[in-house]
């Protein structure tokens, strides 16, 4: 995949490019800034559990299948996205997967996820493979929920206790969009 340059709200260069072995290591740290930053994902600090030898061969294989996608934003040289797409690997749910997308905070605001989310949308309908995507969202996550939704993507269930934080349980909304 090609690199793009994209001009955010601050006036930075927001350079989007496929993950590759060599993010390895600032991937790792990237993912453990996030973690720290945002009760929103999956995981907190220390939580994310891949080693660096893990991590780089995870990169390697990636992009074999046709059905899966990792691209960083950075800005800078510096990694300010992430979004990771995972398609099925048997036959009949090869055509659908789901997305995780994060944005360092102090980037928040600056239409890195939507630039970085029309990047995934744009490859799945070219993928030749991918006709639904799904994603996973905190109820209370009202301006991913907004993101999601002009992008076109439609609830299709609430999943409740889906994650617990400091003793807190929190309901997700399933999301899905057809291509």
């Amino acid at each position: 995949m090609a690199h793009t340059e994209h001009r955010i709200a601050d006036g930075s260069i927001l350079l989007i490019r496929s993950a590759t072995a060599a993010d390895a290591a600032a991937l790792l740290e990237y993912v453990e800034a996030v973690g720290r930053e945002s009760d929103f994902l999956s995981f907190g600090p220390g939580e994310f559990g891949l080693s660096l030898a893990e991590e780089q061969a995870f990169l390697e294989k990636l992009g074999t299948r046709g059905n899966e996608f990792y691209i960083v934003g950075l800005v800078n040289g510096l990694i300010v996205s992430a979004l990771t797409f995972a398609g099925g690997e048997r036959p009949r749910v090869r055509h659908r997967g789901e997305f995780g997308i994060s944005v360092r905070k102090e980037y928040w605001g600056l239409g890195i996820a939507s630039l970085m989310l029309d990047r995934l949308l744009d490859w799945a309908r070219r993928s030749g493979i991918v006709t639904k995507i799904n994603l996973r969202v905190r109820v209370d996550n009202f301006r991913a929920i907004r993101l999601y939704e002009r992008k076109g993507f439609v609830r299709e269930g609430t999943i409740s206790r889906e994650a617990v934080v400091d003793g807190e349980y929190f309901s997700d909304y399933h999301m899905g969009l057809e291509l």
